[in-house]
């Protein structure tokens, strides 16, 4: 029989290691209404690791004459486009997608005013969007009663998840790092070859002076 004992500092470092493992990011504001002609987006963007599975959550209020519309996309040169929806429903909507390179998760927001209306103040709605980044995009409730998951193991199951999300992000920075400490040594070699080859140069042109310069006062026959 195997007993688990929590002590002081176990709970410190759980709650440590679950604020270092948070991904999730959750904004809240209005959405003001613009004419179809000038939409002006509003976009809300989320740094994400490559191979990593996001899921976008969004959830409009309510307000009439408006239409809101989301179009996700990376940052790349050619902003693929990773999910689209024309006109949100007061529903919660659910984008999931699986990140193909490391960069900026960008979602813009537009609302248009229907034909006819003009722009006024009232004319906005409320946008709730939340960005659930690798392990917090499983569903542990559907996970517990699939494989029959005692509370304290689905709790488990969430700090294992989080531990890897961790492990994962500092190999993650650990390679970022070798890559920037191999780019460094290499300009530190190129820069010590140049200066060298600089060095090899004045010298050699000021030799080549020296030798031009007797030669000419010879020449001149100022000298011996």
């Amino acid at each position: 029989m195997v007993r688990l004992s929590f002590t002081t500092s176990t709970v410190a470092l759980t709650m440590v290691l679950m604020t270092l493992a948070r991904h999730a990011l959750a904004i809240k504001f209005d959405l003001a209404g613009r004419p179809p002609s000038d939409p002006e987006p509003v976009c809300v963007s989320h740094y994400v690791d490559d191979d990593t599975q996001v899921v976008v959550k969004v959830k409009v209020g309510s307000g009439p004459h408006q239409k809101i519309s989301l179009e996700i996309t990376d940052d790349s040169e050619h902003q693929n486009q990773l999910w689209r929806k024309d006109s949100l429903s007061e529903e919660l909507q659910r984008a999931t997608f699986l990140t193909k390179r490391a960069g900026e998760v960008v979602a813009c927001f537009t609302n248009s005013l229907s034909d006819g209306t003009q722009p006024d103040p009232r004319y906005t709605r409320a946008v709730d969007i939340d960005f659930d980044i690798g392990s917090e995009t499983n569903d542990y409730a559907k996970l517990a009663e699939t494989e029959k998951l005692k509370p304290l193991e689905v709790e488990l199951r969430k700090l294992e998840d989080l531990v890897k999300d961790i492990l994962d992000n500092m190999d993650h920075l650990q390679q970022r790092e070798e890559g920037m400490r191999n780019t460094n040594e290499s300009t530190n070699a190129r820069v010590q070859w140049f200066s060298t080859l600089t060095m090899v140069i004045l010298v050699t042109l000021g030799l080549w002076q020296i030798f031009y310069l007797k030669r000419f006062f010879r020449k001149k026959r100022l000298i011996d």
